[in-house]
């Protein structure tokens, strides 16, 4: 294949059975930072509101799997949609639906397959979550479409992958609250952010075919944007701990450790070169963890 791209064919994807591979790229597991970052505000939320360990880490567990499985989902039935308008731009003509490798009678058999194994999941949790499960099918519907429509996508992102900060505090105490929520909206403002780097690979040819994303919407104020949303993260983080009764430490970790690299991605910005935007948006994996690692340190 010519061109750029972030699809990956070599490494562990390489060696599984040919037939295999197409429904192994089809659903990301070759770039599993969608995964994690899908993961990462249900870890958020485990992570304060969790009663002890040994259910935290079983939480934990579930939500891993179930981001996995979900992500990939959401991939199938984004492709779906997309197919036509991933055959026009550079980055994306390669996915298996876009390229013919997988047919969309094929596609839809197997994000029918993913659903099941997300539903089998989303049933060993409590009755909250389980509704909370099915609320989410919502967002996750309308993502897709909101390219179309608005110029704010990464919006209908962030409510979508931020669902999981709702859903993990559900989990882990079965109820909802504006600790909850305050976790929901510092998730959605982070994802704001990142994914409006992500989106800048693709800002000239989503002109071309007439994609909409806050990357052309602030094509030339990025950086202003991105030190509002993160900004406002930071606020709902700290608006959290608070009302979730963390200690001091929590504050001087997360304005440490995450800061640092969302204060990077700020700076280091270079929105004409896909390559370093895809490696800044992956560095919200990192930013994500030691948000975790700051509510378990105002824990104690």
């Amino acid at each position: 294949m010519q061109g750029y791209t972030d699809i990956r064919r070599e490494g562990w994807v390489a060696r599984l059975p040919a037939p295999a591979q197409p429904y192994a790229i089809l659903m990301r597991l070759d770039r599993p930072i969608g995964s994690w970052l899908l993961f990462l505000p249900g870890l958020w939320a485990i992570a304060l509101a969790a009663p002890g360990w040994g259910q935290g880490a079983w939480l934990v567990l579930l939500f891993g799997v179930g981001a996995v499985v979900m992500r990939g989902a959401g991939c199938v039935v984004n492709d779906l949609w997309d197919r036509e308008l991933d055959r026009q731009v550079e980055r994306t003509r390669g996915r298996p639906i876009a390229s013919g490798a997988v047919s969309p009678w094929a596609a839809l058999g197997f994000v029918a397959v993913l659903g099941l194994i997300g539903l089998a999941i989303l049933m060993q949790l409590n009755g909250l979550s389980i509704w909370l499960g099915v609320l989410s099918l919502l967002p996750v519907a309308f993502y897709p479409l909101a390219k179309r429509v608005t110029d704010y996508p990464q919006a209908a992102l962030g409510v979508t992958f931020g669902w999981g900060a709702t859903l993990g505090y559900a989990a882990a105490t079965g109820t909802w609250g504006l600790t909850a929520f305050l976790l929901h909206l510092a998730a959605f403002f982070w994802i704001l952010g990142y994914d409006t780097i992500y989106a800048h690979q693709d800002r000239a040819d989503d002109a071309i075919v007439g994609v909409r994303s806050t990357a052309r919407r602030f094509e030339h104020t990025t950086r202003p944007f991105l030190v509002a949303c993160y900004a406002a993260m930071l606020l709902c983080l700290c608006a959290a701990g608070w009302f979730g009764g963390l200690s001091w430490p929590y504050y001087g970790v997360l304005l440490v450790g995450p800061v640092a690299l969302l204060v990077w991605q700020v700076i280091a910005l270079d929105i004409d070169n896909p390559g370093l935007c895809l490696r800044l948006f992956r560095a919200n994996r990192e930013t994500g963890l030691l948000v975790a690692v700051a509510i378990l340190v105002g824990r104690g």
